[in-house]
């Protein structure tokens, strides 16, 4: 692991906790791993962790945004290998939503900056042969059908696209929007994968179900060295030290908290990170045990752009 990459951050910018995460490089042996931003999210703590406690927030309130809400990333990872380059979700797409006060787990939303992100990486859409998709919850796959604006065709049209049969079916069953036009677009290049299929080079499926009935994570790998994109298992660095909590949106709150115990277990190894894509500017770091055997996310130093 490469010490101005990976290595461990030292005096964090309290901001980066209650801020989306900017465009942010580390390397993994000889892999170029990007979080390529594309907007935010605010999710309400005391709706979105009931379990969290009534006092919990006002004790952490260095996580939260102005306005009392987690202000989390909405994105894709860039994996970048041998020339090729695999993207892992694509964010919540060209669009705004307000807050709604008859949502009370949300507040507002924006997207539409990922082919800008892309561009900074010095990526263009065509480069990419492969997206894979942790599920298909719409800040996932925002970029799915959405027109890019300067040729009105899906960005990702040409690459193809991985995710496992169970999020597929649940897809296909949805009918609001976006998933009938997201069904569309993505079944003439869809390569449907099962638990411990590599889908890239060095690039592995984790069947994860719970928050979705197909949720996956993607686990990379260089060297003795692994990377862990887990998707919605967590949508806080603070659920590291709570991975009993599991948020409204789950389908299966238990199967999800059991993966995430495991995960916590995981990435406490030496060796082993993991990519949180909605943990706002810490998105890349490490699990860390103190004295007392509690948990916490260590982020990691990252090349900003």
């Amino acid at each position: 692991m490469h010490v101005n990459s990976l290595a461990d951050v030292a005096g964090l910018d309290p901001l980066r906790l209650r801020t989306p995460s900017r465009v942010r490089t580390a390397v993994l042996g000889g892999v170029r791993l990007s979080y390529v931003a594309d907007g935010w999210i605010q999710l309400n703590p005391r709706v979105w962790f009931a379990d969290s406690g009534p006092d919990f927030w006002d004790r952490h309130r260095e996580y939260l945004d102005d306005e009392g809400f987690l202000r989390v990333g909405a994105g894709g990872l860039l994996v970048e290998r041998d020339g090729r380059a695999l993207l892992i979700d694509t964010g919540f797409g060209p669009r705004e939503v307000a807050a709604d006060p008859a949502q009370p787990r949300t507040g507002a939303a924006c997207g539409g900056r990922l082919l800008d992100s892309l561009a900074a990486l010095g990526r263009a859409p065509a480069d990419v042969d492969t997206v894979a998709i942790t599920h298909m919850h719409r800040d996932h796959i925002g970029w799915v059908a959405a027109p890019a604006p300067d040729t009105g065709v899906p960005p990702f049209a040409h690459a193809r696209a991985v995710l496992t049969k169970a999020e597929w079916d649940h897809g296909c069953s949805r009918r609001e929007a976006p998933f009938p036009e997201t069904v569309v677009a993505l079944e003439p290049r869809l390569d449907l994968a099962d638990d411990g299929d590599e889908v890239f080079p060095g690039v592995r499926l984790l069947a994860t179900p719970g928050h979705t009935p197909g949720h996956a994570a993607y686990e990379i790998t260089a060297g003795e060295e692994t990377v862990i994109a887990f998707g919605d298992l967590f949508h806080s660095p603070l659920q590291i030290g709570h991975p009993e909590w599991s948020p409204p949106v789950d389908v299966d709150p238990e199967t999800t908290a059991r993966h995430r115990r495991a995960l916590v277990d995981r990435l406490a190894t030496p060796g082993t990170y993991g990519f949180g894509i909605h943990f706002a500017d810490v998105a890349f770091g490490r699990v860390r045990q103190d004295e007392g055997g509690r948990r916490a996310w260590q982020p990691v130093v990252t090349e900003a752009r």
